[in-house]
């Protein structure tokens, strides 16, 4: 008979060999499958035994697949009813396309009137489908003009072995099938025929690594804990030789049981520990993991003959690099090591401080990835390592030591001046060292203590390599969180592309959650008879202060935190310009984001205020700033308008304010903006003389732009009677000095005309 394992991508050369070590005849490694010879028993063993192929399905028939009707002829020709058990219902698991083939439901659909015809002229009896539990899987696999039809003999993916386990919810799993072709390629089955097999598990997530090991280990056959098999619906299945390699794979696990077994674990994810041992249990495995840090767990190891270590990076994302630092610093112990590796780049090379002897080709979800083995080596250079408060740690890049001096020097600086000013929120690093040209900025938790971290990479110039400069921001984000003591959990990294107009963030370190509002009741404001109220705070978000008012972050799910801290002068101005003003003391807050900007006039005295934003998230994340600070009545609205627009509109209105605030992004193409685009240098002038026509008589308003190059039309505002005074020098904080480009400010008056 011809049989086929299916695999994923990459592992077919893994599959053939463990084929080959089951004794199976004449396999065939192809694209993602591997094809055997043989009788039933190796088809049933492979079922049983395989740990890396997903399904195994019995080839009947190739048919002429041109189209619909000579794919039905051929379906039709084969004696179906001398497959399907009587009463037994079935589905047919369609893959692959051609050109008159275009949809495999279709394809499906026409093998299934074909089995069932065939059937019914054969017995006069119409057999049934079930595509959620059938009795027997058909699986029809188009190729080009051809199409293979077979019987699928494990029902549901081998790779869903019983013992799966969700402990832990903030810990991803790793596949089983993956676990153990990450063994497979690092030589696992080795290790256990040498009688000294040794595990170290680096971020062993939810187990299966752990029990993939174990069982190979202790000669468990991974389809016994399998209840359900496809060949159960098929008329051909013989239940005796089933039932004898049952028997044998008892006993082999019986015998294997006292096999000896060392399983170590290092993994700082909460509830992994919990959950590794779940899996073990749920697996009927009774041996117990060591879970220790890497270092300690790859120095008892040492002394078995061929120890192991894999390390699992599947469940860091493409832009999770705080947690991708975190995870090179500690697979870095495992230098010298022999290692095998899921990562989704080239990056643990330098971590190893080796090249991999062998690279495969794999798909971690839908990235594709590598499985990586590094050989043991006993010439290994030691790590390069910087001091940071006393601890010595492994960085990818030796002038990364430089930075860490330089950050440790800078950080206790800017401590002094935060306490001197009583400023919690602050930039602390702003590229002091071309080479690690980050913005690193602290907040400080209000209601609750906390610490957070949001380290920004400028764009690198063209000519950097950019290996080279990934390289030196992981270090950074190993090294800041441990100069700063703030947790790696707590880091949020953006990293910038040069775009249009200026650097535009790419990528963000943490992927969007959406949880339900939990409910926080907010602060009572020292010296203040605002009261307390219970304020919804999404979850991920905190709260820190600035100048006596309370408001929400969230590093989380936007590219910008909430607040803009070069613009903390800028606040306190319009706070101070607020109390100075006379009369109505109405404020406008243009293109307001989550309406920092608005609190602080609030608090100066406002006694009318209107919040435009054009998106609906950041207008209700700024109604929930000035509830928290007591400003929630009917006199303070909020607006979702495209504000050019809205501007152009109010103008034909008696609406006036007497301050407004403008801070413009540089630039935007939204589709839901009346016009194109909005580009700051282009379209300023029109902006500010809209504005200046919003003012009450003596108004004012501040413009700002973060744009470096920006130049304003000086002459064209004069024309239209509008003065500008630049006083972006007067709202840069200290904390800013060094990059005093960070945004322009002016302010901006309406010439009265004789």
């Amino acid at each position: 008979m011809e049989f086929v394992a299916t695999c994923p991508k990459g592992f077919e050369r893994l599959l053939a060999d463990e084929l080959s070590d089951l004794r199976v005849p004449q396999v065939r490694p192809l694209k993602g499958q591997v094809s055997f010879g043989g009788a039933l028993t190796d088809a049933y063993r492979v079922c049983l035994w395989s740990r890396l192929a997903s399904r195994v399905l019995a080839v009947l028939a190739r048919v002429d697949a041109r189209d619909s009707d000579a794919l039905y002829d051929g379906a039709s020709s084969i004696a179906w009813e001398g497959h399907l058990v009587p009463g037994a219902t079935f589905a047919v698991d369609a893959h692959g396309t051609n050109a008159q083939l275009r949809n495999t439901q279709f394809v499906a659909l026409r093998v299934k009137d074909a089995i069932v015809d065939r059937i019914f002229a054969a017995t006069g009896v119409r057999p049934l489908t079930d595509t959620s539990r059938p009795g027997l899987t058909i699986g029809a696999r188009v190729n080009g003009d051809h199409a293979t039809l077979s019987v699928d003999l494990a029902g549901e993916p081998l790779f869903r072995r019983g013992y799966d386990s969700r402990a832990a919810d903030g810990v991803a799993p790793l596949r089983p099938d993956y676990a153990a072709a990450l063994l497979a390629a690092g030589g696992w089955r080795d290790a256990v025929r040498s009688g000294d097999p040794a595990l170290v598990a680096l971020w062993a997530g939810q187990g299966s690594v752990l029990v993939e090991a174990a069982c190979a280990a202790l000669d468990r056959a991974p389809g016994l804990l399998r209840s359900r098999w496809g060949f159960a619906g098929w008329a051909q299945h013989d239940d005796a030789i089933w039932q004898a390699l049952l028997d044998e794979a008892d006993s082999r696990a019986s015998a294997g049981e006292k096999n000896p077994c060392s399983l170590l674990v290092s993994d700082d994810r909460p509830g992994s520990a919990s959950a590794c041992r779940q899996a073990l249990r749920a697996a009927g495995v009774a041996l117990e993991p060591t879970f220790c840090p890497a270092p300690e767990a790859l120095t008892v190891v040492r002394s078995h003959r061929g120890p192991l270590v894999t390390c699992d990076f599947s469940w860091i994302g493409a832009a999770d690099l705080a947690r991708e630092a975190s995870a090179l610093s500690t697979a870095s112990a495992a230098a010298g090591m022999g290692t095998v590796a899921l990562a989704l780049d080239a990056t643990l090379d330098a971590a190893l401080r080796s090249e991999p002897c062998h690279v495969t080709e794999v798909i971690a979800g839908r990235d594709p990835a590598t499985i990586r083995r590094y050989a043991r080596r006993d010439d290994v250079e030691p790590p390069s390592c910087v001091d940071v408060a006393g601890e010595r740690v492994p960085v990818l890049v030796p002038a990364s030591d430089q930075f860490a001096r330089r950050l440790a020097k800078v950080a206790k600086l800017r401590a002094k001046w935060a306490r001197r000013e009583d400023v919690t929120c602050y930039r602390v690093y702003d590229a002091d060292l071309p080479d690690y040209a980050v913005a690193i900025e602290l907040y400080e938790g209000s209601e609750t203590p906390g610490r957070w971290l949001q380290i920004s990479e400028y764009a690198a110039p063209r000519g950097v390599d950019p290996e080279m400069a990934r390289r030196r921001l992981l270090d950074v984000l190993t090294v800041a969180p441990r100069v700063m003591g703030v947790a790696w959990r707590d880091v949020s990294v953006r990293v910038r592309t040069r775009s249009r107009g200026g650097s535009q963030y790419a990528d963000e370190a943490r992927t969007p959650q959406t949880r339900p509002l939990r409910g926080r009741r907010g602060p009572q404001l020292p010296g203040s008879s605002r009261p307390s109220r219970r304020i919804e705070l999404p979850e991920g978000s905190h709260l820190v202060d600035e100048g006596g008012l309370t408001f929400e972050v969230n590093f989380d799910a936007r590219h910008d935190c909430g607040i803009f801290l070069d613009h903390r002068e800028t606040r306190s101005r319009i706070r101070e310009m607020m109390k100075e003003t006379k009369g109505s003391k109405r404020f406008l807050n243009l293109f307001a984001y989550t309406g920092t900007a608005t609190c602080y006039a609030a608090d100066g005295g406002a006694k009318h205020t209107t919040t435009v934003d054009l998106s609906r998230p950041s207008l209700d994340w700024a109604r929930r700033n000035m509830a928290r600070n007591g400003f929630d009545g009917p006199e303070h609205e909020f607006v979702q308008a495209d504000v050019l627009a809205w501007v152009a509109e109010q103008r034909h209105t008696r609406n006036r304010w007497d301050l407004i605030f403008c801070d413009v992004p540089t630039f935007s193409n939204s589709a839901r903006m009346r016009k194109a685009s909005f580009d700051v240098q282009r379209d300023h002038a029109e902006l500010v003389i809209g504005v200046s026509r919003l003012l009450v008589r003596g108004g004012r308003a501040i413009f700002s732009c973060n744009l470096r190059s920006f130049r304003p039309d000086v002459e064209k505002l004069e024309r239209a009677g509008v003065r500008l005074m630049d006083i972006t020098d007067e709202t840069i904080p200290e904390d800013f000095a060094r990059n005093r480009k960070i945004h322009h400010a002016y302010l901006v008056e309406r010439v009265e005309r004789a």
